[in-house]
């Protein structure tokens, strides 16, 4: 049998096996001979995206490859590594990537595949350093696509619809350092009205809230460190009405700090700032439910606003949520595609009960900002909006239909998503 549930466990899967082939060989043979089959990441998804009632195949029995290519400045790294896995290579090379997401436990392409994307005003998500990806197609052949070629925007970020991913060549950018201060208790209407600038304030900046008080509980600021030799300049007690934490914090209120990244203005490498959460431990607080939607930058205060105004209707349900600024890109199937975009993440309580109706009420405060949802998060926006949010929409939808006509890598999630072959 394949992996029974998803990390957070709210999707059972139903596939009938798990295949972990060895080699690219043992994949292309795997891939060929199967009706259905779909491949599994670090199960890090919260939609059913990944689910399938045919196989599954994981990547992560694949022979461990981190190539670094100083002179392009790229890395060629195996799909089923996760973030964390990779970076401590490329940092001793004198190399970073972007961007990192707040968890470095996901695989490199599930992370791409579904859009995940990280922080920063000028940061694409993890899937716009991607620059050529293999892949195994429907057939068992192995093909490359790289970026400039007609299809290549279209094939990053797929959702497994095009074929099994067996290596990404990843853009690099020098080694840089970064520290992260915590503020507490932010005003809503200091945000509201100081937007902009509080988002680009950093590298790379969250805002949390539980979307139940005025204040919003936890500010986090990650900041590029040029000189890490020099005597760090202080950071301001007070910030946009909020005041430095007195020590670590873990976006959960209540949670212990010691899984998160060092904080306090402690200056460290990119890959032990960028994500929230250390790589040696497991960050969940339990089992959980995730959802997320993007909107264009230029309409982020008045979404927050709409979705304030709505928040009796789904605050109750939410752990955390959190707030974050995406550059844009020109990936078919970001939600980041052709606009700077900010995320509204929600992490749920487990009661998929609870949270359906939340989503309904979220939704429809956010319909007047063609509001994106995460690929790999719950979601109930119909699939008759998807046109009128992608403007390639249906150019995926033809790609996915010439590189798969016999559906050997849909699932019912594709099917409801894009009919259509």
């Amino acid at each position: 049998m394949s992996a029974e549930r998803n990390w957070g466990g709210n999707i059972a899967f139903h596939a009938r096996r798990l295949h972990t082939p060895e080699s690219v060989g043992a994949l292309q043979e795997i891939v060929a001979r199967s009706e259905r089959i779909r491949p599994l990441g670090t199960r890090h998804s919260f939609s059913t995206v990944a689910d399938t009632d045919g196989d599954h195949v994981s990547t992560a029995a694949l022979p461990a490859v981190v190539d670094i290519d100083a002179g392009a400045r790229t890395a060629t790294v195996s799909s089923g590594l996760r973030f964390g896995e990779i970076a401590g290579t490329i940092d001793r090379a004198g190399f970073a990537l972007h961007n990192l997401g707040s968890l470095p436990h996901i695989s490199v392409a599930g992370a791409c595949s579904t859009g995940t994307h990280g922080s920063g005003t000028t940061n694409a998500c993890l899937a716009g350093a991607v620059s050529a990806l293999n892949m195994v197609t429907a057939d068992g052949e192995q093909v490359e696509v790289r970026r400039g070629e007609p299809d290549f925007e279209g094939s990053v970020v797929a959702l497994g619809a095009l074929g099994v991913v067996t290596h990404l060549t990843l853009d690099l950018v020098p080694a840089f350092s970064v520290r992260q201060w915590v503020y507490d208790d932010m005003p809503r209407e200091e945000l509201g009205r100081s937007f902009a600038e509080v988002m680009s304030a950093g590298y790379s900046v969250s805002a949390f809230t539980r979307w139940q008080d005025p204040l919003l509980e936890q500010v986090w600021l990650k900041e590029r460190v040029e000189d890490p030799s020099a005597p760090p300049a202080p950071a301001p007690r007070e910030w946009y009405g909020a005041v430095l934490a007195d020590g670590p914090r873990h976006p959960v209120p209540g949670m212990p700090a010691e899984h998160c990244t060092p904080q306090n203005g402690d200056v460290g490498a990119w890959y032990e700032r960028l994500p929230h959460f250390r790589m040696e431990f497991t960050p969940s607080s339990g089992e959980e439910i995730q959802s997320e939607y993007f909107v264009d930058r230029a309409d982020a205060p008045a979404a927050f606003d709409a979705l304030w105004e709505v928040r009796e209707h789904f605050a109750s349900a939410v752990q955390i949520g959190e707030i974050r600024s995406i550059a844009a890109d020109e990936l078919w199937l970001s939600p980041a595609y052709g606009r700077d975009s900010v995320a509204f993440h929600f992490t749920w309580i487990p009661d998929t009960v609870a949270v359906l109706p939340a989503l309904k009420a979220i939704e429809q405060a956010l319909r007047p900002f063609s509001a994106r949802p995460h690929w790999g998060k719950l979601f109930t926006t119909p699939a008759a909006d998807l046109p009128g949010l992608y403007p390639r929409y249906d150019d995926f939808r033809a790609l996915a239909a010439r590189q798969d006509p016999s559906g050997t890598f849909r699932n019912d999630y594709l099917r409801e998503y894009f009919p259509g072959h």
